[in-house]
Formats: C-alpha cells, sequence, structure tokens
C-alpha cells in the first residue's frame, strides 16, 4: 500500500533529531491533536513504526470531545490506529497534576509523549522552584518514550504547518492562573533577555550534564554495601 501523499518520509530532516525505536516497532502515541503531539505522529509514520494514535478527553472543556475527531482524522490520513478514552477531572487545586495522572491512568506504561526541549526547559524550572534535588534538576529522561525531546516547539509547529495537519489549540495553554503556563510565558523569555541568549537549549544541555552526575552517584550507591557503616560513613 502506498503511502498517503504530502506526508513527510524516512528522509525528513527532523527524524535524525528523534529517538524512535526500530521501524515496524508498535508503538502507543497520546496525541492530543495539538503541534507537539501531531507532529510526534506524524514523525513515527514517518520513521515507519506501527502506530496507534490515543486520544484522552479530560472533560474540562466543552468543546474537548471534538478533538478527539480531530486526532482521528489525523490517523485516517496517516493509516494507522486510533482509540480514544475519556477520564472524569473536576476542577480544582492541582488541576495539571490530576489531569497528568488521570491521563497516564488510561495509557499504557510504554506510550509516547510529545515533550520537546521547551517542556524540558519548562520542568528543570519548576523543579528549582520546588527545590528539587539532583534527580529533579536531571529533567526528563530521553529515550524512545520521549522521542522528540531534542525538538523544539517551534520545530512542531513548523512542520504541521508545512504538511497541512490541523491542529487543536487548548486555551489552558494561555491560562496563567498554571504555574507551567508563567514559566512557559513569562520566566523563559525573561531569562532569555536577560542573558540575551537563547534559554531552552542551555537548559537541555545542563540537565545532560545533572543527569550524568545523578547517574554517577546512583552507580556508586549501588556498589556500597548498606551493612558496612564504615564504607557508608566514608
Amino acid at each position: 500500500m502506498s503511502r498517503p501523499a504530502a506526508l513527510p518520509d524516512p528522509s525528513h530532516p527532523l527524524l535524525p533529531r528523534c529517538s524512535f525505536p526500530a521501524p515496524g516497532t508498535r508503538a502507543t502515541l497520546a496525541v492530543s491533536g495539538g503541534a507537539d503531539s501531531s507532529a510526534l505522529a506524524l514523525l513515527a509514520v514517518a520513521h515507519g513504526l506501527d502506530a496507534t494514535l490515543v486520544h484522552v478527553d479530560h472533560g474540562l472543556r466543552p468543546a474537548s470531545a471534538s478533538e478527539a475527531d480531530v486526532v482521528a482524522r489525523l490517523a485516517e490520513r496517516l493509516r494507522c490506529g486510533f482509540r480514544s478514552e475519556t477520564v472524569r477531572v473536576e476542577p480544582g487545586p492541582n488541576l495539571e497534576a490530576r489531569a497528568r495522572e488521570a491521563r497516564y491512568g488510561v495509557l499504557p506504561c510504554d506510550v509516547m509523549t510529545a515533550h520537546t526541549a521547551d517542556d524540558q526547559a519548562e520542568t528543570m524550572v519548576l523543579q528549582l522552584l520546588r527545590g528539587a534535588a539532583l534527580t529533579g534538576l536531571a529533567g526528563m529522561r530521553p529515550g524512545v518514550r520521549r522521542p522528540l525531546l531534542a525538538l523544539r516547539r517551534d520545530d512542531t509547529v513548523a512542520l504541521c504547518q508545512q504538511f497541512g495537519v490541523e491542529v487543536v489549540h487548548d486555551p489552558m495553554n494561555d491560562d496563567r492562573r498554571f504555574t507551567r503556563v508563567r514559566v512557559r510565558h513569562e520566566v523563559l523569555p525573561l531569562l532569555s533577555d536577560v542573558a540575551q541568549r537563547e534559554v531552552i537549549d542551555l537548559f537541555g544541555r545542563q540537565a545532560a550534564l545533572w543527569r550524568d552526575d545523578d547517574e554517577l552517584l546512583e552507580t556508586l550507591a549501588g556498589a556500597l554495601d548498606p551493612t558496612d557503616a564504615r564504607a557508608l560513613a566514608a
């Protein structure tokens, strides 16, 4: 069966920056219909994955149910699987965290998500504000579950525009009652202005350094005998 017209192919320049598993691998993708997750679907299929797109409706907005139709149309265009899940998240404190917990509760443990380098930077700033230790400051781990972590949000938007993909805009991403949204729209642009340089990539490099340190400490700790008080003291 021939590939649908006007879709990225295995030679697309963004693919070498992604961390997908081998072509032919079965993969479940969390796709909200936004630019990041739609780009994830485009690139996964271009790479040759046997993909199933899963949309999760949190029921937080009147239009949220129709967004599953947008993802279903994308799945049809890509000739890959699709299913929709519905969860119930009541408005109130810690809405983002509760919505995330509910979402992952209906997704398989090896689901692929569309986190980008911008998400990584936001996460690291949030961890700093929480007073996180080294493991938290190391940010999200790269790998097949987050294959777009080296891409920028501008890359995903441009990809969707290039191939005429309909995308959903979630108004919650502009709601500055949420700390992550303020970090995205206020803190990171201010840091870039103060530094006179783009800080998103800088956070990515710093995360990699902290991740190396964290993994080294884990390795050293794993070699210790917890019953040897002298070794622990040393």
